[in-house]
Order: C-alpha cells, then sequence, then structure tokens
C-alpha cells in the first residue's frame, strides 16, 4: 500500500530491501546473542556451581564475571527466603522432573537492591542419561511486581470508597442499597481468601485429638491469626498458632509467607526454635531491613511419636507468644513456659530456645492468641480477662478433651460479646484416654 500521489515500490525492490534487512540480522554471532540477551542466562554445574552467565545478568546484578564463574552457586544470587525455597523445594523437584519454569525468586545485587525474578531451568543429559548440567533462564520480573503493589493500592482504594459509601447511604435509598451491594461483595472476596490462609481441615493424627476454632471480629477485614498442623519425617508432626502485625492484604501478605516460610522451614530443620529463626531472618530482610517493619508472635512446635503407654512428648518454641496451658488429666492447668523468645522478624537475630512437655492420656494441650486474654469485660469494658482468669477457667474444666476445652471457650468468647474486639485463634491437642490410633479432628471458623 501506498500515500496518494505515490507510485508503489516496485514488488523486487521491497524483497531486495527485506531480504537485506534479515542477512543483517542473521550477521549477529552466537555469542552475542547469548551476551546480550534480553533475559539471564547461566549454566551450572549439578551442585549448582555457576559454569557460564551472560553479560545481561552479570549487569543486573552489578557482578564481575570472574567473581562468579567458578566461584559462587546458584543459590548464593539468591536472598535469603530464594535460597530456603531452592534448597526445599526447587532443586529437589529440578532433580526429579528435569525442568523448572517460571519460578517466582529473588535476587540480590551488590548494592543490596532485590530483583524479582521468574526462574525457568532444564537438565541437560549425556548420551546415556546422566546428568551433566542445568541451563537456567532468569526474566526480570519488577514490571510484575510493581503490578503486584498497583493491585494492593487499587483495592485499598477500593476499601476507601466503600466506606465512603456507607458513610453517605443515609443520602437517598438508593446509595445505601448500593452501598449494601458492595458490601457483601467485598465481605464474600474477604472470606474466600480468609479460608484460605488457614488450612480447610486439620489432619488426623496417630494417638492425638485436635479441635480448632477461629474467631474474627469483623467480616469486612482480613485477620491477621494462623495456624497449621502438618507431617513431619519419621512419624513426626508440627504445629503452629501465631498472630500477624497489621489488619487486611498486607497482613494477609505478612500471613502467607511466614504459614510458608514455617513449614518449609520444619521439614529442613526439626528443631523449633531453629524454625523460628529461619522465620526471623526471612521476616527481618523481607520487611525490617527494607524499612517496613513488620512481625509476627508465633509458637511452634514439634510432637513426638507416642510411646507404648499412649504418652506424646511435644518440643515447643515461642516468639514473643502467650505461653501454651496444659490440663492435665488430675485436674490441674498450669501455662507451659518457653521463655527467650522475642517478636519474630523485628531484630535481624533473635534467641530462641526450646521447652517441652509430656502428655499422657486425658491431657490437653491449649495454644491461642492474645484475642482471648486481652478481651474486655465488666459492664464498662475497662478490664482485661486476662491470664489468671484463663487458668481459673482451664482449671474449673480439666481434665478436657480437646474439643470440650475449645466449646467451652467458644462459650466463654460469645459471651464477651462487643468486649471481643480482636481475632482469636484457638489450637488444642490431647492424648485421649482410649488411645486411639486415628484420632477425631474438628475445625470451627466464625
Amino acid at each position: 500500500m501506498c500515500r496518494t500521489g505515490q507510485e508503489p515500490d516496485p514488488p523486487e525492490a521491497g524483497k531486495t530491501t527485506t531480504d537485506a534487512a534479515f542477512t543483517a540480522l542473521l550477521e549477529d554471532s552466537a555469542e552475542d546473542l547469548y551476551e546480550a540477551a534480553p533475559c539471564g542466562y547461566l549454566s551450572t554445574l549439578m551442585d549448582g556451581t555457576i559454569a557460564k552467565i551472560n553479560t545481561t545478568l552479570l549487569d543486573w546484578l552489578g557482578l564481575q564475571r570472574e567473581a562468579v564463574v567458578g566461584r559462587l552457586r546458584f543459590p548464593d544470587l539468591l536472598t535469603v527466603g530464594g535460597k530456603l525455597y531452592h534448597e526445599t523445594h526447587f532443586a529437589p523437584l529440578l532433580r526429579m522432573q528435569g525442568e523448572l519454569r517460571g519460578i517466582a525468586l529473588e535476587m540480590k545485587g551488590t548494592d543490596g537492591r532485590r530483583l524479582p525474578v521468574l526462574v525457568s531451568s532444564v537438565v541437560k543429559h549425556g548420551t546415556e542419561g546422566e546428568p551433566l548440567l542445568i541451563r537456567t533462564t532468569v526474566f526480570d520480573a519488577s514490571d510484575r511486581r510493581a503490578y503486584e503493589q498497583e493491585l494492593l493500592r487499587r483495592r485499598k482504594e477500593a476499601e476507601d470508597a466503600r466506606a465512603e459509601a456507607e458513610r453517605a447511604h443515609a443520602e437517598a435509598e438508593a446509595a445505601r442499597r448500593q452501598a449494601e451491594a458492595d458490601r457483601e461483595r467485598l465481605s464474600a472476596a474477604i472470606a474466600v481468601l480468609q479460608q484460605s490462609l488457614v488450612p480447610s481441615t486439620l489432619p488426623a493424627v496417630p494417638g492425638l485429638e485436635a479441635a480448632v476454632y477461629y474467631h474474627t471480629a469483623s467480616p469486612d477485614r482480613l485477620g491477621g491469626d494462623f495456624y497449621d498442623l502438618f507431617p513431619l519425617a519419621e512419624g513426626r508432626w508440627a504445629f503452629f498458632l501465631g498472630d500477624v502485625s497489621g489488619k487486611g492484604p498486607q497482613a494477609a501478605s505478612l500471613t502467607s509467607l511466614t504459614r510458608y516460610t514455617l513449614r518449609a522451614a520444619a521439614l529442613h530443620d526439626h528443631e523449633p526454635a531453629a524454625a523460628l529463626a529461619t522465620l526471623n531472618a526471612v521476616l527481618h530482610e523481607r520487611y525490617t531491613a527494607g524499612g517496613d517493619p513488620r512481625f509476627c508472635t508465633v509458637i511452634f512446635g514439634v510432637i513426638e511419636p507416642p510411646d507404648p503407654g499412649g504418652r506424646t512428648r511435644l518440643r515447643l518454641a515461642s516468639g514473643g507468644h502467650p505461653p501454651a496451658l496444659v490440663m492435665r488429666a488430675n485436674g490441674q492447668a498450669d501455662y507451659l513456659p518457653t521463655p527467650g523468645g522475642l517478636l519474630v522478624g523485628a531484630l535481624p537475630a533473635a534467641p530462641f530456645s526450646t521447652a517441652q512437655t509430656t502428655l499422657a492420656p486425658g491431657d490437653t494441650l491449649l495454644l491461642y492468641t492474645d484475642g482471648l486474654t486481652e478481651a474486655r469485660t465488666g459492664p464498662t469494658r475497662e478490664h482485661l480477662f486476662g491470664d489468671d482468669a484463663l487458668r481459673a477457667f482451664a482449671t474449673d474444666h480439666a481434665p478436657a478433651t480437646p474439643q470440650a476445652m475449645i466449646s467451652a471457650l467458644t462459650g466463654l468468647l460469645e459471651r464477651f460479646g462487643d468486649g471481643l474486639d480482636d481475632d482469636t485463634a484457638l489450637l488444642a491437642l490431647g492424648v485421649p484416654s482410649t488411645h486411639p490410633t486415628q484420632s477425631p479432628v474438628t475445625n470451627q471458623l466464625q
């Protein structure tokens, strides 16, 4: 096609021009295409040692080739969280499947800058099927991260707009109805997201009963409490319960990171204190070190296989969380001290220590968040329920199965009424008197 008043180019002249352009493109050498590609390339030995890396990736990270090739491993280019994910998920899956595509990680530059990337790797095999090396492609995902942050910002704007609509609902019935419809849609979305942040059900643990209850203070805001119960190797089980700082989408993001980090850390090291130390390093690097301090309180425990008499040993570590409450079969109830725990993520290095207890048949361990003990009581709501009142309540109900204790506490929370203004999570674990091999598990979410 040509502009009015101009003669079209002769067909042969156009073809000659196109052929010349393609010929110029084909003059680039394979080495130039590799080094100056718009994405990062590197090849590593099977142990991760970097054997080759292109200029693009070196420039992104501010590194020199002689300081990388043969000296660093691929995980050395990642952040602390990225290293943990690489060792516990990425590398094992790559060995099993032979390739992985589009995995989100973060790399660190020499200036401390964090570079979000998407990584794809494939194992190159020899003629006899033996793995020789790993070829990896790295794409800059900064725009994708910015897009995710923009979504969070837009979500906050939507919440602000909904709140404004609710304040103006008295001006007109039509406006009130529209605001109410918006509120219902948002609540439904938050409820679905809230369900995704905690297990839909708890697994059955051999030799134990488990019961859980989760109360959200407001249906319009994402809660910050979390819990989990999952299997480890050699018949062990891990559990945790905690509370993150803040509310809303940011708290949900922190909750998700906390849960998956603790799960991965527990699979890597079964010591409760080690799991909290790993979480502390990840949260501090991700938030506090970047000038956006966020932290959580959490109590983490490991359940050992029961002995022939049905007794089960538990090892626990706490990061600034209220202590666990143990109710014995003889009717006694008291707190299990877990000293030395600081808020997780607040400091670059925080000391954590491990305590232990043994649950005999008829004993129950209760974990809870501070929404329970900080509930306001009395006619004027001036007093907190407190630790002493909780211990007295537990003593009055001991001995109690996990389900019986959760049911009693659920009734207590309902009696608090508007004095319960914070999210509250309850998790009870107990050894049944009859020693069943598979025990019932109860979940409640309000």
